[in-house]
């Protein structure tokens, strides 16, 4: 994590061990791990909380265009227009013929009377 090697880490137990003295380095040891478990807390509690501005901030950003997109939608049809009754079969279109008829046909492609 801080590029501590096992050496290094060797050399300071060691010099704890010298300066603190056997008797007190149960209890320094306590209160380090107690204080780096706060420290622990608190950076924990940090980044929860950035993250939640993050997405608040992200969900702001997805209501408005969720805003836009409602409101383009609701011009394009509104409310007051008629609309089919829900259930109901739509009109449907009238059908071609597959044929064209006389009238539809230039005059040289008419049949002769």
């Amino acid at each position: 994590m801080f590029g501590v090697d096992s050496s290094e880490l060797a050399v300071v137990a060691i010099l704890a061990l010298i300066f603190i003295g056997p008797k007190d380095l149960p209890r320094v040891m306590r209160t380090v791990g107690y204080w780096i478990g706060r420290v622990r807390g608190m950076a924990r509690h940090f980044t929860s909380g950035i993250e939640n501005m993050i997405r608040e901030a992200e969900l702001e950003e997805m209501e408005k265009k969720w805003r836009e997109e409602n409101e383009r939608i609701m011009s394009a049809h509104p409310p007051e227009a008629s609309y089919p009754e829900p259930g109901q079969p739509d009109e449907m279109p009238p059908v071609a013929s597959s044929e064209p008829s006389e009238e539809e046909l230039p005059p040289e492609k008419r049949p002769l009377p």
